[in-house]
């Protein structure tokens, strides 16, 4: 339980993760239900972890997580599709599923948190600000297939 609130954190297992597409389709709305299913699922050998923010079994926030390493930060966690129902924000449940990313990872002894923010989210911008996050760069892509 959150803080006397009706909430309560938990890792959603492997097979239950398919539960996320509705959460998932808000963030990425031109994808099909079908193209989130295949990318969850190969995303899964990448030692990719979800956890669910759940009132009662109603799911209503999530965040994909996983760690890596890199040479300028080491071994860090990134959190990744973090989206709270519209209907259940300014709750802190964002700031709720950030505390338990973080835990998690000093438990694995990650020194540091990073994660992508894209430039038309501005509300997501601020929330990461407000996490203590840092813009220490620019985030690109480039399209090989498809």
């Amino acid at each position: 339980k959150l803080d006397n609130m009706p909430f309560e954190i938990k890792l959603i297992e492997s097979e239950n993760l398919s539960s996320i597409i509705p959460l998932l389709k808000l963030l990425n709305p031109t994808m099909t239900d079908e193209l989130l299913i295949k990318r969850l699922n190969e995303i899964q050998e990448y030692n990719y972890n979800c956890i669910g923010i759940y009132q009662q079994d109603k799911l209503v926030g999530i965040s994909g997580f996983w760690i890596l390493y890199k040479i300028y930060s080491g071994k860090h966690i990134e959190p990744d599709n973090v989206i709270i129902d519209p209907s259940y924000r300014n709750q802190n449940l964002g700031a709720a599923l950030m505390k338990w990313i973080h835990d998690y990872a000093a438990e694995n002894n990650c020194n540091t948190s990073e994660l992508n923010c894209f430039t038309n989210n501005h509300k997501g911008y601020k929330f990461w600000i407000e996490q203590g996050y840092e813009i220490i760069g620019f985030h690109m892509i480039k399209k090989i297939q498809g």
